[in-house]
């Protein structure tokens, strides 16, 4: 027989151990590229990897929203990150990849060039972006992260979808 302490305590663990993993995702990226550059978003907000496949396309769409895929019986929307950021087209290849992120609890893709690996960068080494950059891209920039000589541009994930995208993807996506 459970006792109600016991079932709170069991409760309390289970929110010790939320707590727990979202702090081991803390400070943690995932590096990839675009166009030569590298780019990160945190880890918390990835669910998986996946290969670039089939993309059916959705018509009265933004440009940089290439369509929906089917994940497992999940139809997911598609963003080519390239296209977003204004950036020359180029073709997919069997580096291309697919970042399946969760955003306002709706999965989305991000097609980028490749990936890389997941790094650790403590908030101390992520600084605001600069100042200079004026243009609609520098909105989605979360930070800059010092990975020992190099820099990462840290994308802000809920910034890459202006309020009317994000709730035209939200009605493609059943919650």
């Amino acid at each position: 027989m459970v006792t109600k302490k016991a079932n709170e305590r069991e409760h309390q663990d289970d929110d010790d151990w939320n707590e727990d993993e979202e702090d081991s995702m803390k400070g943690r990226y995932l590096g990839f590229r675009v166009h030569g550059e590298d780019y990160g978003i945190e880890i918390q907000y990835v669910t998986e990897i996946i290969g670039i496949q089939k993309i059916a396309a959705v018509p009265e769409m933004p440009d940089f929203i290439k369509g929906v895929i089917n994940l497992r019986g999940q139809v997911i929307p598609v963003m080519d990150v390239r296209t977003r950021f204004r950036m020359p087209f180029q073709e997919y290849n069997e580096r291309t990849c697919v970042i399946v992120v969760n955003h306002d609890e709706h999965p989305i893709g991000l097609v980028v060039d490749s990936v890389n690996e997941v790094t650790s960068i403590p908030e101390e080494n992520v600084c605001e972006p600069p100042r200079v950059a004026h243009n609609e891209s520098a909105r989605y920039i979360r930070g800059i992260g010092k990975v020992g000589d190099e820099v990462r541009i840290i994308l802000d994930v809920s910034k890459l979808l202006y309020g009317s995208e994000a709730e035209a993807l939200a009605q493609m996506t059943p919650a």
